[in-house]
């Protein structure tokens, strides 16, 4: 099977199938006959932008890209579970080893207003332009916690 059609498929099977992990991915393709390396998938997702959200009981999964909601993507809001503002600059609390992953997702919004982010384990710096972009950004992540 070549890519296109590989990535089509995976595809499918986010659409149609709440799925979390790449193995899970990985069996959908295989009952399909289709055999790929790990190597191979984490590649593909990547090409094809899926992005992890939480659900409802907080379980991850992965998800095709959204459009960007507000000044935040929900795949971003999704990791974000407290907010506090210093001056321009916010912080961010996630879940233990999450902030990476909200930082990559920040970052590839490519916001014009955030110069910057930097991720601890569950902490994340955002550097915004001005104060009052950061105090317009914590307005409206905290009309959403």
């Amino acid at each position: 099977m070549n890519k296109k059609n590989r990535h089509e498929l995976i595809k499918s099977i986010v659409l149609n199938h709440h799925v979390g992990t790449q193995e899970e991915i990985k069996a959908h393709l295989q009952e399909q006959g289709i055999s790929v390396t790990q190597a191979t998938l984490s590649r593909d997702l990547r090409e094809l932008g899926l992005l992890k959200l939480r659900d409802d009981e907080g379980k991850l999964y992965y998800s095709l890209s959204e459009a960007v909601t507000s000044q935040f993507s929900q795949a971003a809001r999704s990791y974000i579970r407290r907010v506090a503002r210093a001056g321009f600059m916010l912080v961010f609390h996630t879940e233990l080893g999450e902030a990476d992953v909200l930082a990559n997702i920040i970052d590839k919004d490519a916001n014009e207003n955030i110069l910057g982010t930097v991720a601890g384990a569950d902490t994340l710096l955002v550097v915004c332009k001005d104060e009052t972009i950061a105090s317009d950004f914590e307005k409206d992540l905290r009309a959403g916690l």
